[in-house]
């Protein structure tokens, strides 16, 4: 499985995402948003806003304190550490704040995983 044909099968499957308006203004818009720097303070900014979220839900919802805010100082400083905390939120639900890896000092970074063949099913038919 590759993630990146993953991506780009969902990103052609939403269609074109540019409202009315003359090729020379999407050129244009290509031309300032289209390059890898953008992309990368875009995926950023994405990441604040999951890790946000997330937070805000889980003191809303009393499953961290407001004190327990401090322990994700240290994951909030770079962006590769946001990456990975904001990965580990869609993961998870609200309810699992407590269980994330950051809060008992065990988070390692990201690892690819490797495909394992499919098991096979255990699907036993019963005549009626």
């Amino acid at each position: 499985m590759q993630l990146d044909e993953i991506v780009n099968w969902i990103d052609s499957a939403f269609g074109e995402v540019t409202p009315n308006i003359a090729q020379a203004e999407v050129d244009v818009l290509r031309q300032i948003f289209g390059d890898s720097g953008y992309q990368r303070y875009l995926q950023d900014q994405t990441n604040r806003r999951i890790i946000r979220d997330y937070l805000t839900n889980a003191v809303v919802l009393g499953e961290i304190t407001e004190g327990g805010l401090a322990a994700f100082a240290s994951q909030l400083v770079s962006e590769e550490s946001r990456a990975a905390l904001a990965l580990f939120m869609l993961m998870s639900s609200i309810e699992e704040a407590r269980d994330l890896p950051l809060l008992s000092g065990d988070m390692e970074m990201l690892k690819p995983l490797q495909p394992v063949p499919p098991a096979r099913a255990h699907i036993k038919l019963v005549p009626n």
